[in-house]
């Protein structure tokens, strides 16, 4: 299979089309970090039954698609980036209401392989992971956009193994398609988030990256500037209470908002 046509069927296999979403009536709209979508899913199903409100309309993908359509008029309550670089982009636009802005959660990056792979990789200053790869490929969100690629070539860069796997990289328009790349071993190995390699039971994990090979991973969220739903500030504050704190914690984010109460 071609690359373009395996990157096309792992995106579209991942992710609802936008059209589908939009076509949906009820509910806000919220545009969520495609990393997100385990957790989310499961909060917004609990939250509409207490809540008695209609079922969100999340559209997931990478924050810089996200981004893009906000900035070309696509209709959102909600966004909730997965690196600070692409809320600040939509702030930058105005195209969010700077008080509701929070910073909601944290992440790591791993490094996969399918399940059934021998590689075994030590993530540290000068590893070679060229020679881990053996001659298959390494699938990325892309790197100069999409969050997880970005923290994954920084990464690499600062472990000084990026020069020697560059021409290797299969990116993808987002990190479950990379996951999916990896899940269906299209792709001998993956960087995508520790909470993708958890919802995915066809991969497993054979590194973690340090902290301090990347730049700190943060969720932040906000409410849009044109917000046609009541309901999205509400359901931005469950998302910081403690009711949501459980769906979150179990995929493996971190949740940053330490002072969150129940609502």
């Amino acid at each position: 299979m071609k690359r373009r046509e395996w990157l096309g069927l792992a995106f579209a296999t991942t992710l609802a089309p936008m059209a589908a979403v939009r076509a949906q009536t009820g509910g806000m709209v919220i545009f969520a970090a495609a990393s997100l979508k385990n957790a989310l899913d499961e909060i917004a199903t609990d939250w509409s039954k207490s809540a008695s409100k209609p079922m969100p309309r999340i559209s997931y993908a990478a924050s810089s698609a996200l981004a893009k359509q906000m900035e070309q008029g696509a209709p959102a309550d909600l966004f909730i980036s997965a690196d600070l670089d692409w809320m600040d982009y939509v702030d930058k636009k105005d195209l969010i209401k700077k008080d509701t802005r929070v910073n909601l959660l944290g992440n790591k990056i791993v490094l996969i392989a399918p399940r059934d792979s021998k590689a075994t990789v030590d993530v540290k200053q000068g590893f070679d992971l060229a020679k881990a790869l053996a001659g298959g490929k390494l699938a990325m969100g892309n790197v100069d956009a999409v969050p997880a690629g970005k923290y994954g070539k920084a990464a690499l860069e600062k472990l000084g193994a990026w020069n020697g796997v560059k021409d290797k990289v299969a990116q993808a328009d987002n990190v479950r398609a990379a996951l999916v790349l990896v899940a269906r071993g299209e792709a001998a190995l993956g960087i995508v988030y520790a909470t993708d390699a958890a919802a995915e039971p066809n991969v497993k994990i054979v590194g973690t990256f340090p902290d301090n090979s990347h730049p700190p991973i943060i969720y932040p969220a906000a409410v849009t500037k044109d917000a046609k739903s009541a309901d999205a500030k509400a359901f931005l504050d469950h998302l910081k209470s403690l009711k949501a704190r459980p769906s979150f914690e179990k995929q493996g984010f971190t949740v940053l908002i330490k002072s969150a109460s129940s609502s």
